[in-house]
């Protein structure tokens, strides 16, 4: 916990206070503050947007979405400061554990595909305090956050790696230790670092590292998500298995979007629709078929 030392007394002392709150008493705040956040014409728009596209929109499911989300961030603290124990301890239930087993039963490793539906930061944790897992991530842009971040995935058996090339490697690496490497499916690319395909009826430049992963070392790609329980209850965490890759990048791309969609309109009032997926840059053109 050294580097989040680093961060101001005060926002510390602040966040401890918030990680030690009640669940139901967090995710009953965090309802309230996604709720204020429809304030927001952008934020508002940008969420209806996405639903309507995917097909799901509806005036309830808007507000279900916007109160889910406040609850993930509002739950961050808790996830993140409280003992590693007393974190995973808020996992009630667990799905589909048979299938880690399996896949480390045949010494090839496993690729954690962590969408962002549910509580994204909880699954990754459990799954760190029983075997060791590396995972990349992107350095937010305030100091404060960064360390914050590191102190709250840094345990356990994680590790946390750049997203460069050396960070690449030490996913190959972990893979062939018969170890776990985490990979966001659902993620925008940057430049040169992915492929168009479609994902809720549109075209997203999504990135191609989890396939080059499956195809250089054979690893089993699973499923992870952490559904909230209503009323605070906890969480359970879902681990869902996928078919081997096909050979072209192209139709694995289409086979995980499938499972990814699928998984979300079971909850898609945990998804984050607010994340910009679709968002193309100046140099990014997709194609021009409709996406299927």
């Amino acid at each position: 916990m050294s580097t989040f030392l680093q961060v101001k007394p005060v926002l510390i002392l602040f966040l401890r206070i918030v990680a030690w709150l009640p669940l139901p008493l967090l995710h009953f705040l965090g309802a309230l503050l996604g709720l204020v956040s429809l304030m927001r014409p952008r934020h508002r728009r940008g969420i209806a947007e996405n639903l309507r596209q995917a097909g799901l929109y509806t005036p309830g499911l808007l507000l279900r979405t916007a109160m889910e989300l406040g609850k993930g961030l509002l739950e961050l603290p808790a996830v993140w400061l409280r003992p590693l124990h007393r974190a995973t301890g808020l996992v009630r239930e667990v799905r589909g554990w048979e299938h880690v087993q399996a896949a480390r039963h045949a010494g090839k490793g496993l690729i954690v595909l962590g969408p962002h539906l549910g509580c994204l930061e909880l699954a990754g944790l459990y799954l760190a305090e029983r075997l060791p897992i590396t995972a990349l991530y992107r350095r937010p842009r305030q100091a404060w956050a960064h360390n914050l971040m590191r102190a709250g995935r840094n345990r356990g058996l994680a590790k946390m790696v750049e997203p460069n090339l050396g960070g690449v490697r030490a996913l190959v690496t972990a893979l062939k230790r018969n170890e776990a490497a985490w990979v966001l499916p659902d993620q925008k690319a940057n430049q040169g670092e992915g492929e168009w395909a479609p994902m809720f009826g549109r075209w997203a430049y999504m990135p191609t590292l989890l396939y080059r992963l499956a195809g250089k070392t054979g690893a089993k790609p699973l499923l992870f998500y952490c559904k909230r329980l209503s009323w605070g209850r906890g969480y359970r965490l879902v681990i869902e298995p996928l078919p081997d890759f096909p050979a072209q990048t192209e139709a694995a791309m289409r086979l995980v979007n499938h499972a990814l969609e699928e998984s979300v309109r079971r909850l898609p009032e945990q998804y984050s629709w607010n994340y910009r997926l679709h968002r193309t840059k100046r140099k990014q053109t997709p194609p021009a078929a409709p996406a299927q």
